[in-house]
């Protein structure tokens, strides 16, 4: 951790148990692992049994938004000022790490884990603010650049907010660590990076405008 770099508070729940040097409570750190993608995995208890779900998240400030629909289990376990006790995860795989061993096989990733009380986001203003991050989170630019929710819409989504107190980070950027004694064994080892590439944008039958700024940048 660098000197001077904003933390956040370490707790019980986002200190490791394993590997406690890959940890890091650095807000810069966890914030652009955050911005790096838009894909999380929900986490919450729903009738006494685990439930994990994907879905789409932003991250404005210290808080994340995370998208679903009013008719879903934790959309409406996070009503009212109880909230809903969840866990988010984002994990980003930038390379498979192939050893000589099987057992020493891993990969390198980035990794957020954020734990605490998500509860619907109500405020109109507020929600609009939620719904143009969601956008932008997948498409730097692109909710300045379609027709805006109408009500009929906005009643059938649904945002719920966890603000980010209790979160760390976990990261492992290593080489192939095959055992002294296979070292000279007859196998190939090393990376191979991993990373998302976007293609060529194909437009719909129905578009008649040029490809926009924010579609290009993405795919430059």
């Amino acid at each position: 951790m660098s000197d001077g770099a904003v933390s956040y508070a370490r707790t019980p729940r986002t200190t490791p148990t394993r590997y406690k040097d890959r940890a890091t409570w650095e807000q810069d750190t966890i914030h652009a692992i955050l911005d790096s993608t838009y894909l999380c995995h929900l986490g919450f208890v729903a009738d006494g049994a685990p439930v994990v779900l994907p879905t789409i998240f932003a991250r404005v400030g210290d808080r994340l938004y995370i998208h679903g629909s009013t008719g879903s289990r934790p959309l409406r376990g996070a009503k009212g000022d109880q909230g809903l006790p969840v866990c988010v995860t984002v994990t980003l795989v930038d390379a498979l790490v192939l050893t000589k061993s099987a057992f020493n096989h891993s990969i390198n990733f980035r990794s957020v884990v954020a734990h605490g009380t998500a509860h619907q986001v109500t405020d109109p203003a507020e929600l609009s603010v939620a719904l143009d991050a969601l956008v932008d989170q997948t498409v730097p630019g692109r909710s300045a650049e379609v027709r805006p929710a109408n009500a009929k819409e906005l009643a059938a989504t649904a945002v719920v907010r966890l603000d980010l107190d209790e979160v760390s980070a976990k990261t492992r950027a290593d080489d192939a660590d095959d055992d002294e004694a296979d070292l000279d064994l007859p196998y190939w080892a090393g990376l191979v990076p991993v990373s998302t590439v976007y293609g060529a944008p194909v437009p719909d039958a129905s578009t008649t405008v040029p490809l926009p700024a924010h579609l290009r940048g993405l795919t430059g």
